[in-house]
């Protein structure tokens, strides 16, 4: 190569590097437009809050507070992500919490056996409950609306029934390495929520890079193309619901023991939060779209909402109506969006 070319090279590379990241950026923000969008409904609202009691909002321990519950809705909202992108829903996720919790506290405090090992039932527990949704939606050809809140009634009358509507305590797991593990305490933060950023990081890489996450985006968009195309649409869609399961096994562990008691209502408040995080962080209901990053973020929102309404003066009773301007506003922002990303 002569001097001349060599020379040119070098003229050229830093604008071509240049336009290069201009590129990168700008596919990263159009790939990402919907969770942007959500971060910015989450800043504004930060700010309002901030501004109207500040005194509160600007004092670590309120977020503090905030993040010991908050983790459960980023663990039940991130797999619920996998499962509406691939043109499903799942309404019975709150009593598998249930069932699960109640599988562990029996195995831990009445069998007396290894926290551990219960936490490993759990897990089984709601795979293997997440497996019947698939089953049912996917080889019986049921809708998954109509089934999973089916199963949501039936899973939680069998909690009733063998609970009779008893707590069951754990308190004798606080202050162990157990305890310490799951729901302990590492500087500011809680441990729960470091399990759910790593949670929420492990989804967002296969959901966005792996082929499972690829599989995913194809059944929501297309079965019939996805299925042309080699996929397996009933395993993809069975797999979603076991991930939820999975998800609502370790959600159910968590909530017992930062209550230090099992109680059979586990996991009934969280219905509408969760689904509202997931669609609030710009997962469409058509399936085939989904941000699991947008999620985390929608739950932060729905999260932040009671803090902030109360510490803005505002009594209890107004949660209700903020959590739906809130949502509807963020859904009308993610609706102006929609022909730029679908």
């Amino acid at each position: 190569m002569s001097t001349e070319n060599a020379s040119q090279l070098d003229l050229a590379s830093p604008v071509d590097n240049a336009s290069y990241a201009r590129k990168g950026i700008g596919a990263f923000i159009n790939k990402e437009r919907r969770s942007l969008s959500s971060l910015v409904v989450f800043i504004v609202l930060m700010l309002v809050f901030v501004v109207a009691n500040p005194q509160v909002f600007l004092n670590p321990l309120a977020y503090r507070a905030v993040f010991t519950a908050l983790p459960i809705s980023i663990i039940m909202a991130v797999p619920l992500v996998f499962v509406v992108t691939s043109g499903e829903i799942d309404l019975s996720f709150g009593s598998v919490m249930g069932l699960a919790g109640y599988a562990f506290a029996v195995f831990v405090v009445d069998a007396g056996n290894s926290p551990w090992l219960g936490l490993l039932l759990a897990l089984a527990v709601g795979g293997g409950a997440g497996l019947l949704n698939g089953i049912i939606v996917t080889r019986i050809g049921l809708s998954s609306l109509v089934a999973t809140l089916g199963m949501s009634f039936l899973l939680r009358g069998i909690v009733y029934m063998f609970t009779e509507g008893m707590n069951i305590s754990l308190v004798g797991q606080k202050g162990t390495l157990f305890y310490n593990a799951l729901v302990g305490n590492l500087g500011f933060l809680p441990v729960q929520m470091i399990w759910a950023i790593v949670f929420g990081v492990f989804s967002a890489f296969v959901f966005n890079y792996h082929k499972f996450g690829a599989h995913v985006h194809c059944v929501g968009d297309n079965e019939n193309s996805a299925r042309e195309m080699g996929i397996n649409v009933q395993k993809t869609r069975t797999l979603t619901f076991v991930y939820v399961g999975i998800a609502a096994g370790f959600a159910g562990v968590t909530a017992s023991l930062l209550n230090n008691t099992y109680y059979p209502t586990s996991g009934e408040g969280l219905l509408l939060p969760v689904l509202a995080a997931v669609f609030v962080g710009g997962t469409p209901t058509w399936g085939g779209v989904g941000t699991v990053v947008g999620a985390i973020i929608g739950a932060f929102i729905i999260g932040f909402i009671e803090t902030g309404v109360i510490a803005a003066g505002l009594t209890g009773y107004y949660t209700r109506f903020f959590y739906g301007l809130i949502i509807i506003l963020a859904l009308i922002g993610h609706k102006f969006n929609q022909p730029r990303y679908r």
